[in-house]
């Protein structure tokens, strides 16, 4: 049986939560989306959220709440997904795609002051694969953040969490998220000022937009258990990245500063995908391209970020979640060892 990319962490008492909600017959957004609020409240110490049936509308309401000018400048990750690409443009703002630093595969304060220069008005900041830049190069910036931490819950930068330093935070809860809700994304703010604008804007949101309690069900139970499920993220990262030592491949580089969340187990290749490809589907194991469904991959020819390019190519998902097991984790850690 061959052991997938991703898996959804979904145990006994995720299922038991789904249950309920379906026995009570309360599927719609309820009190399993308010409660699911108040945990993300008490979790970020954020002064108000709003949990919402997907990260785009997360992001388009976040952006209408800085009241921008028509085609107002927006600051994209290249490795950033691209549905974040569609979403800017469809609602009439112009997306302005940053090349990335070529070890993190994140931006860099640089290339974000070069943005503003273009016209940049607000930064969407996607912290891929759970890895997060100098955040306090970012918190110095002239212009507003959104947080995009859909890799990177459970990551923190020096003492402060993912999702505390942006004027609006997205909690992505879709299938390859690292809370896995079947679709979803919480919207939030830590400063009153924020919260009240989001307070205002939830009275305008239709019920239809609303998270529904099946999926906030979901969400509740697996950030209850977010450092039960870094710890076993951490353990199986830590088997892989001694094997990956015996190679001449690389794993992506993550700040000393930074807690890693371990959204998945990045390899940036010295060799090809093609090959290294085969090689692990013979030992039953698949592996795929981290980016892609990125802006990188989107715009294709139109993409002038080098950087981001390269790594499009060369850097590979090998299964890292909380389900895989031991046994599956060591048969994955002796195949690294002996990629080709």
């Amino acid at each position: 049986m061959i052991i997938p990319v991703y898996s959804s962490t979904i145990r006994r008492s995720e299922m038991d939560a789904v249950l309920t909600c379906m026995v009570e017959e309360k599927i719609g957004p309820g009190e399993m989306n308010q409660k699911l609020i108040k945990l993300v409240r008490e979790v970020y110490g954020a002064d108000g959220a709003i949990a919402l049936r997907s990260p785009a509308m997360a992001l388009v309401y976040a952006l209408q709440m800085f009241d921008l000018p028509e085609k107002a400048g927006v600051l994209l990750s290249a490795l950033a997904p691209s549905w974040q690409y569609a979403e800017v443009a469809r609602h009439g703002f112009t997306p302005l795609v940053l090349d990335v630093d070529p070890l993190t595969g994140i931006i860099t304060p640089e290339s974000v002051e070069e943005g503003i220069k273009q016209g940049g008005r607000v930064l969407v900041l996607h912290e891929t694969l759970g890895n997060m830049p100098n955040m306090e190069a970012f918190s110095a910036l002239s212009i507003p953040v959104i947080e995009d931490i859909s890799h990177s819950a459970g990551a923190a930068y020096g003492e402060k969490p993912a999702g505390t330093f942006g004027a609006f935070t997205i909690l992505g809860l879709e299938e390859r998220d690292i809370l896995t809700a079947g679709g979803g994304a919480v919207l939030f703010a830590l400063e009153r000022k924020n919260a009240a604008v989001l307070k205002n804007t939830a009275e305008h949101i239709p019920i239809t937009d609303f998270l529904p309690d099946i999926n906030a069900s979901l969400a509740f139970i697996q950030l209850k258990n977010r450092e039960k499920n870094l710890q076993l993220r951490c353990e199986i990262q830590e088997l892989y990245l001694r094997s990956l030592l015996q190679t001449r491949h690389k794993p992506l580089v993550f700040p000393e500063l930074e807690r890693n969340p371990v959204y998945s187990f990045p390899v940036v290749l010295e060799s090809g995908f093609k090959e290294v490809k085969q090689y692990a589907n013979r030992k039953d194991i698949e592996v795929e391209l981290a980016f892609t469904n990125t802006i990188a991959e989107f715009l294709k020819e139109e993409n002038h970020c080098i950087n981001a390019a390269s790594l499009l190519l060369r850097t590979v998902l090998f299964p890292l979640y909380p389900r895989l097991g031991l046994s599956n984790a060591a048969k994955i850690a002796k195949v690294l060892g002996t990629l080709p």
